[in-house]
Parts: structure tokens; C-alpha cells; sequence
């Protein structure tokens, strides 16, 4: 059973990471019909529809163009043209409610218009298929961060889980992200080592993101982000958007996951979420945190995060530990707006 949304601290969001684009192609064939009807996202299995967004009073997706890394080379460039295709073909079937975005002020617009943004991330670098080329080209076409890897070392950079092959980065994985600090691409560190996470704070002269993970402190999860990267994030400039991964948040599901599932799952609520959110608070502070579900990446999600239309449930349990409103505008949308705005001027003079 899931909680049902309270809404009684209602926060614009903009989230960092939401996977509707391949969970479509998954169960879809790449279908954006229907997705203005909850009955619908329901058949589906979706997370994810326009009702669930306006009720979680969404203000911008970063829509997740992610392939997987069974597809390598010119397949997994193909492959990430469809999914950003996707997103297009999303916002134009529905132009009362979507509006596309890539810059701060087209948020800004999109919003005045009373419309939800809609902006691209990239969630790989094998998505590259290792060709400055290929990223100049996703930039053109809208995409604004790129995650480094997803769950597979590239031949630049070392992901969290599977082969160390650099130790963080090697010069080939600095000169992607110089020319993302050229072009204006966020440079985005959910999914990286540690190793690479502390290498490209090293080489980065713009403000970074981590667009879904939580605090290794609270769970020694690979993917989470360690105390010593939430320090140096502040000096960054930074945000990290706290992700509601199930086995990210909780360190008892981690276990019964690796364990191999056997039983019933350990509960995991909003709660626990919330503790991730105060601890990354506490760590990097209140100006860079912010919030990346990772809804439709996830079958199951906290008790009281079930979809896109529970994001307040979050901050009711925010607000209940004494987070003011102001703080809690910066957590949902504003903190992560700066960092995008930080790379718009570099992006304007790249596509213009």
C-alpha cells in the first residue's frame, strides 16, 4: 500500500532524472498517446503522466535520455537520437501542459505560461560512443548534462560498480569535460567512482551535478555520493539531486537486494528519503541539494514517493522537522535553475 499524496506544502520542482523516454520504448513502442490520462499511465506501469506531474506541481523534467549499455557504437548514438526524439514528440502532442526547454529562462517562461519545462539529460557517456563529435551534436539537439557513465567503465572515465580501468578519469575524460565547460553541458557525476567524482571536481570549471544519488554515509551504496565529494560540491557550487532509489536510501534494502531479494522487502518511506535530504544539507548545505526521483528508472519506490505526484509528500515531512519555506523553494527548484543558468551564456554562444 502507498501513502497518498497530502499536498499540503505545495514547492515547484524541478527534477533532475526521470527515465519516461526508455520506460516508453520499453512498454510502449515509443507510444506518447495517452499520457494525459492517469487510467492510461496505469495499463502502462508508468510512474509518470501529466496529471501525476501537475498534481506533484512540477515545474521542469530533466527527461532522461539513457540507452542501455548492451547497445555500444553507432547503435547506442541511434538509440539516443529515438529517445530524444521521444521527448520531443512528447511535448508537442501536449502543448498546453508542456513547453521545451533548454535554458534558465525558457524554465522561467515555460512556467509563466503555466506550463511544465521540458529539458534533456544524457545518462552515459558510452552514449558518445567516445566522439567529442557526437557530444557537440546532442548538445545542438538540446541535451544539457551528461552523466559521465552509467554502470560500465568507458574508456575515459570509471563508473561506480564493475571495471576500474583510469582511476577516475584519464586525459581523454579531462578533455570531455573542458569541452562541456566550452560548450555549456552540465557535467553530471550520479553513476561515477568515487576516484572519478574527485577528478572531475578537479578539472571542471563550472558548477556540477549529481542528478540522482543519495549519501554513501547513510548507506554504503556505490552509487551514493561520499561525505569528503559533499564538501568539496559547496566549493563547486554544485548540487546534488537526492534520488528516492529504494536501494540507494536504505541500507536494509541494500542488503536483502544483494542477498537476492528472497522475502519480503524491507519498507523504505519518505522518511528515509528526508534523512538523505538533512544529511546532504548538513554536508554541502542548504544551497546544493536538490531533488532527482529517478521515476520510471525504478519499479518500487518509497512508501509515500509512488509517482511524480508525490514530491510534496516530501516536503510535508520536511516542513514537519522545521525546514522553512524559503529553504525548501531552494531545495525543489531553485538551486539546481542556478547551476543551469551558470552554464546557459557558454550554451548560447555554442549554438547561436
Amino acid at each position: 500500500m502507498t501513502q497518498q499524496n497530502r499536498g499540503s506544502v505545495t514547492i515547484p520542482v524541478i527534477d533532475g532524472h526521470n527515465d519516461l523516454a526508455w520506460a516508453c520504448r520499453d512498454k510502449r513502442d515509443y507510444s506518447v498517446a495517452g499520457l494525459d490520462s492517469e487510467a492510461d499511465s496505469v495499463i502502462s506501469g508508468l510512474q509518470t503522466d501529466v496529471p501525476k506531474l501537475r498534481r506533484g506541481a512540477v515545474q521542469a523534467q530533466f527527461w532522461s535520455v539513457w540507452v542501455h549499455t548492451d547497445l555500444a557504437g553507432a547503435a547506442s548514438v541511434q538509440a539516443t537520437l529515438e529517445q530524444i526524439d521521444f521527448v520531443h514528440r512528447l511535448v508537442d502532442a501536449y502543448p498546453d501542459d508542456l513547453q521545451w526547454a533548454v535554458t534558465a529562462d525558457d524554465v522561467d517562461e515555460a512556467r509563466a505560461g503555466g506550463r511544465i519545462a521540458s529539458l534533456i539529460g544524457i545518462e552515459g557517456g558510452h552514449q558518445l560512443n567516445n566522439s567529442l563529435g557526437v557530444l557537440r551534436q546532442f548538445a545542438r539537439a538540446g541535451a544539457r548534462y551528461l552523466t559521465l557513465t552509467w554502470n560500465s567503465s568507458t574508456a575515459w572515465a570509471d563508473a561506480a560498480v564493475g571495471e576500474v580501468r583510469h582511476d577516475g578519469l584519464n586525459d581523454r575524460g579531462r578533455d570531455m569535460i573542458a569541452e562541456m565547460n566550452r560548450i555549456g553541458m552540465i557535467v553530471d557525476l550520479s553513476h561515477v567512482s568515487a576516484a572519478t567524482m574527485r577528478d572531475a571536481l578537479d578539472a571542471t570549471a563550472l558548477p556540477l551535478i549529481f542528478s540522482h544519488s543519495s549519501c554513501f554515509a547513510l548507506n554504503s551504496h556505490p552509487r551514493n555520493v561520499p561525505d569528503e565529494i559533499l564538501l568539496r560540491l559547496a566549493e563547486n557550487g554544485g548540487v546534488q539531486m537526492l534520488t528516492f532509489v529504494p536501494s540507494f536510501i536504505s541500507a536494509a534494502f541494500f542488503a536483502w537486494e544483494q542477498a537476492g531479494s528472497i522475502g519480503v522487502a524491507p519498507t523504505v518511506t519518505v522518511a528515509d528519503v528526508a534523512d538523505h535530504v538533512e544529511h546532504a544539507r548538513r554536508l554541502a548545505g542548504i544551497d546544493h541539494i536538490g531533488i532527482g526521483g529517478d521515476f520510471d528508472g525504478c519499479p518500487e519506490m518509497p512508501v509515500g514517493l509512488a509517482t511524480v505526484a508525490d514530491y510534496p509528500n516530501l516536503f510535508d515531512e520536511l516542513s514537519a522537522r522545521g525546514w522553512t519555506r524559503p529553504d525548501l523553494l531552494k531545495l525543489g527548484a531553485q538551486n539546481v535553475l542556478r547551476v543551469l543558468r551558470a552554464h546557459d551564456e557558454t550554451y548560447r554562444r555554442f549554438t547561436s
